[in-house]
């Protein structure tokens, strides 16, 4: 799934393409694209794009009256569309805009359909579903902060930095990254972390942020998963970038954890399946 490097460049450079172009139309290719009632898209029609921006892992569409908040789960994109198809290969969505130039046509793969398009009230829309149970965005959280949001739920750490209510724009990835960066246990729990790792933790989330946000901005298009930068991500057995330990990793139904047991967990292996004890 796109995280905050990859959402964050890219709507760069749509906005970069498609402010001041105005909306003629949205089209929903699948009745499942447009998660909402109300407001209409219409509303937005005829208005210029003020803006392309990113919250937590959304793209928002920024219109005068109305915000579309677009979501690519693990299998979407929003393409420049330049064929304007009438039956996109995995298309779910198209913003068609005045002119001759390209529309942005929302597409996603496989069967899932979990991709979609929110419209929202400009004026409040960042207290609107699906936003207003975001945490704070990653990138701009302090130490401070951070000890704070470490302390509302004692949790593993890297569940923490995958959860969006707690704090926005991180997945998988990065959260294997961060903790490898910051040399800590993606299984210790967050309130033992205190001061001093909260601070660690921020300095691993900017770096690696920092990282995967200067490849993205050398592309012209968002990256594949395969491409992004890593050190400990999907590098089972491989040397560890910083020790040359092989890296491991413990496997979930829904994702795996990657981490270096001399950097993080003191020399110990970590079971690889869910009833073990962990290293705390």
């Amino acid at each position: 799934m796109p995280e905050l490097p990859e959402l964050q460049a890219h709507a760069e450079r749509l906005a970069e393409e498609y402010t001041g172009r105005v909306l003629s139309r949205f089209v929903p290719i699948k009745f499942t694209a447009l998660k909402t009632a109300l407001p209409s898209p219409a509303e937005a029609y005829g208005s210029p794009l003020l803006g392309v921006a990113r919250r937590g892992k959304y793209l928002l569409l920024e219109f005068e009256s109305v915000q579309f908040a677009v979501h690519l789960m693990q299998g979407g994109r929003l393409l420049v569309d330049t064929k304007h198809s009438a039956k996109p290969r995995r298309g779910q969505a198209r913003f068609v805009f005045d002119g001759d130039g390209p529309a942005l046509l929302l597409t996603e793969a496989g069967t899932e359909r979990r991709a979609g398009v929110w419209c929202l009230p400009a004026a409040t829309a960042m207290t609107e579903v699906p936003l207003d149970k975001l945490g704070p965005d990653a990138d701009q959280v302090t130490p401070e902060q951070m000890l704070e949001l470490l302390a509302v739920k004692n949790q593993r750490v890297h569940g923490f930095l995958r959860d969006q209510r707690s704090i926005a724009g991180l997945g998988r990835r990065l959260a294997n990254e961060i903790c490898h960066h910051a040399r800590l246990s993606p299984f210790a729990m967050t309130n033992k972390l205190g001061p001093d790792r909260a601070t660690k933790l921020v300095d691993a989330i900017r770096a690696t942020v920092g990282e995967g946000l200067t490849y993205e901005r050398s592309r012209p298009d968002m990256s594949s998963s395969k491409d992004r930068p890593s050190g400990v991500h999907r590098r089972t057995g491989e040397p560890c970038p910083v020790c040359g330990t092989k890296i491991r990793s413990v496997e979930y139904s829904g994702y795996t954890v990657y981490y270096c047991a001399t950097c993080q967990t003191g020399g110990k292996a970590l079971a690889d399946n869910t009833t073990s004890r962990f290293l705390k």
